[in-house]
Order: structure tokens, then C-alpha cells, then sequence
């Protein structure tokens, strides 16, 4: 049969599977199982073992686990609250400043937590209550909370940029650093947005009565700089070849933990079992998925669907950028289904030989393909974001979160547009520190 034809027929067996209830990791295995059986006999059902566990024998795995760690360790504290106040009394004075404070706050814990929804309802449970109090619209309110929670799979440390590393085998350091102009620049553009939209309802000047004082501004500084801290440490070992990322996170991890201990008390052994409880959980999941998807890889290799599609598609006589708004669509559709980590390792062994014969930077795909997966998690029907602010908030309607949302997808359109138009905003830190890629 043609391996077109087996293509479509595997695309297919695969959205059913999902769609079906079925885990992503499990039902990626049924279709690689069953489609291996069908097409090649039992044979290359005795690969299947040795493919799983070869995909988890990789050292740079130890990273997702202790990431994971580290950000569980930061959510399970008041560093949320902490940073909200932060914001709010250095910047109460400014123009849309409380939300414009929300998404600062939203942009940092999320880089330390590296969670979307811990960011959500860390920040939303007291942003929401106090933007609503001061006159801003519903929309307003939980449509910022639910982007800004987003920002923590680009800016680093992120778990989707080590596990797009692992399905490409590209540098998790280079991938960190691709994020971070990037995602200054998609804050910017929240921000921006948020100004505007403010001025627009008329609150942009509903400042608080609150006036701080220098010392209650920096009373609060001795909470939130050692987190801060632990960040920028982290960054900085990792990127100047001091240790590997999963030493490097490692040791972040164990920082996380001390400095939580230290500055929130946490000494409690349930909390800290539940810690490591969920991080765990949460660490197995992604690994099951990774191992499933390297299994559903191998399938689609081994009856040469890869190949014949990367092959079709190079053959295909259009322009570059028209491939690559092709392939845009295709993820935010998938985007819009299917979490970032399933995503990244379905599609990777597919388009990663496409892009490199199409001469695009593996590293600034990374992170367009980042803001499409940021897209996904804002809009329905999976919309993870929307569903967190509606259980902290549970008076404001889904339809008024998507409403207050959708200005935020557009900003991320725009910030894909933008890096078409200037990859070196992505490529240019790495290549100025790490120098150019190999």
C-alpha cells in the first residue's frame, strides 16, 4: 500500500484514539501497535520494547523531573502572592498599572514555575478580585490572567523547549536562550494591548488610593529576589557551560526546595510529600508520553511514512513562507486538541527534515511552534487556561474569559508574524552567547 495512503489511514485511527478518551501516551501506542501488526506482522512488534525504554535512556531526561520539581516547590508557596504585591506596590501609580502588574507577575512566577495553570490560579486568586474591585471589566481580568499564564512554556526554563531539545537533538541551552527575547517581547505586547484596552473602558487612570512608601515597596523585596535569584543562577550555570541541564536543574531544584522552606516554612513533611508527589505524577506522564511517541515515530518510519511525506512535500513547487504558514496552521489546529508535549513529539520527526531542507532555523521554529502550542492553551476546546480561571473564578463566565482572551491570541499572531519577518530576534542571543550552531 502506499505510504500516503497509510498516512491518512494512521492520522485518522489516531484523532479517533484520542478523541476517544483513550490517554495520549496510550493511544499513541495502540496505533503504533496496531498498525505495525497490520503492515509489517509480528516481527516489528518485538522492536516495540527496546524502542520505549531507548527513547528514556537519554541523561538530559533527568532535566524534566527536577524542572518540575523546581517549579512545584515555587507553586506550592505564597511566591505567587508575593510577586503580585511586588508589582502592585512599585507600580500602583502607573496607568493600567494593576494589570499591567498581573502580567508581570504572571511573566516571572511563570518562568519559575514553569506551569501555565499553577501561574493562572497562583496569580488569578488575587489579581482577579482586585482588578474587578477597581473598575476594570470582567474581560479584562481573566482574559490577562489566562494569557499571561501561558508565557511560562516560552520563557525559560521550560519544559516544552527540554522536550522539543529531545525529539530534535538540539541544544536545551540554545532553546532557552531562543525564548527569551521572544517572550520579553510577547509580554510587551500583552502589556501594550492592556494599556489599550484600558484607556479604551475608561479605567486606564482608576489608580488605587494606596500610596507605598519606598520602605513598604522594598519590605516585600527579601521574598521575591531569592526565587529571582535561584532563576537567573540557574540560567547562568547552564549557559556558562558550568554544568548540564540535568545538573543544572538539579540543583535548582534543591535550591527551590531550601529557599521554600526557609523564606514560607514549609517544613511540613505532607506538604513536601505532596510535592514530590505531584511532580512525579506530573514527570511520568511526559515521560510516558515521550517513550509512546518515540514507539509511534519508529512506526511511521518503519512503513515510510516519514520519509514519503518529507519527500512530497519538498517535491511540493511553493514558496518557503507559504510552507511554513502551511505547517503554522497545521499546529495551532493540533494546538487547539492536543497538549504542547504530545504535539511537539508527533510532529517533530515529521517536520524537523522539512524545515532543515527549507533552510529554517531549527531553534527559531522552536519558538514559533511555542507560541502556536501558548495559543492552545486559551483557546477551546481544551483551552486549559480558560477552564483554571473559570474554577478560581467561578462568577465569570467561560464565554467572558474567551471574550477577554482572544485580543491576547491575536497579540501572539502577531508576535509569530513578527519573528517571520525578524528571526534574529530569536536567533541572535544564542549566537552572540553561545555562538553559531553547528
Amino acid at each position: 500500500m502506499d505510504p500516503l495512503l497509510i498516512g491518512l489511514l494512521v492520522s485518522l485511527a489516531t484523532i479517533f484514539v484520542l478523541f476517544s478518551g483513550v490517554s495520549v501516551a496510550v493511544g499513541l501506542l495502540l496505533v503504533a501497535a496496531g498498525f505495525l501488526l497490520i503492515f509489517d506482522g509480528t516481527r516489528s512488534l518485538m522492536m516495540i520494547p527496546e524502542v520505549y525504554f531507548a527513547d528514556l535512556n537519554s541523561f538530559t531526561m533527568l532535566s524534566i523531573p527536577m524542572f518540575i520539581i523546581m517549579g512545584a516547590a515555587i507553586a506550592s508557596t505564597k511566591a505567587g502572592a508575593d510577586l503580585f504585591e511586588a508589582f502592585e506596590r512599585w507600580m500602583t501609580r502607573v496607568p493600567g498599572g494593576l494589570v499591567v502588574s498581573n502580567l508581570g507577575a504572571c511573566a516571572l512566577f511563570s518562568a519559575m514555575s514553569g506551569s501555565s495553570p499553577a501561574t493562572c490560579a497562583a496569580i488569578g486568586k488575587m489579581g482577579i478580585p482586585e482588578m474587578r474591585k477597581r473598575g476594570y471589566s470582567e474581560e479584562i481580568a481573566a482574559g490577562s490572567i489566562a494569557a499571561g499564564g501561558t508565557l511560562g512554556i516560552l520563557i525559560p526554563p521550560s519544559v516544552t523547549m527540554i522536550v522539543y531539545g529531545i525529539a530534535t537533538e538540539t541544544s536545551i541551552g540554545r532553546l532557552f536562550l531562543a525564548g527569551v527575547l521572544p517572550g520579553i517581547m510577547l509580554v510587551a505586547f500583552f502589556m501594550i494591548w492592556t494599556i489599550y484596552s484600558a484607556w479604551r473602558s475608561g479605567t486606564l487612570y482608576n489608580l488605587s488610593q494606596r500610596r507605598y512608601s519606598l520602605a513598604e515597596r522594598l519590605e516585600i523585596m527579601p521574598r521575591v529576589l531569592p526565587f529571582l535569584l535561584i532563576i537567573g543562577g540557574v540560567l547562568y550555570i547552564m549557559y556558562g557551560g558550568v554544568a548540564t541541564p540535568s545538573e543544572t536543574a538539579a540543583v535548582g531544584a534543591l535550591l527551590a526546595i531550601i529557599m521554600a522552606m526557609i523564606i514560607y516554612k514549609m517544613w511540613q513533611p505532607r506538604v513536601l510529600w505532596t510535592v514530590f508527589r505531584d511532580s512525579t505524577k506530573e514527570a511520568v506522564m511526559i515521560m510516558f508520553i515521550i517513550a509512546a511517541a518515540g514507539v509511534f515515530a519508529y512506526m511511521m518510519s518503519s512503513l515510510f511514512i516519514t520519509q514519503t511525506i518529507a519527500q512530497w512535500i519538498s517535491e511540493l513547487d511553493v514558496n518557503r513562507w507559504v510552507l511554513m504558514g502551511i505547517i503554522n496552521v497545521f499546529l495551532l489546529f493540533a494546538g487547539f486538541f492536543l497538549p504542547p508535549v504530545a504535539v511537539i513529539l508527533m510532529t517533530a520527526p515529521i517536520l524537523m527534515p522539512i524545515l532543515l531542507a527549507a533552510e529554517f532555523d531549527p531553534y527559531w521554529f522552536a519558538v514559533i511552534l511555542t507560541i502556536n502550542m501558548e495559543i492552545g492553551l486559551i483557546t477551546p476546546p481544551i483551552g486549559l487556561n480558560l477552564y483554571v480561571i473559570n474554577s478560581i473564578a467561578p462568577d465569570i463566565s467561560l464565554k467572558k474569559i474567551l471574550v477577554g482572551s482572544l485580543p491576547y491570541v491575536l497579540c501572539m499572531v502577531t508576535a509569530i508574524i513578527v519573528l517571520c519577518f525578524f528571526p534574529g530576534i530569536a536567533t541572535w542571543l544564542p549566537t552572540a552567547v553561545m555562538g553559531p550552531a553547528n
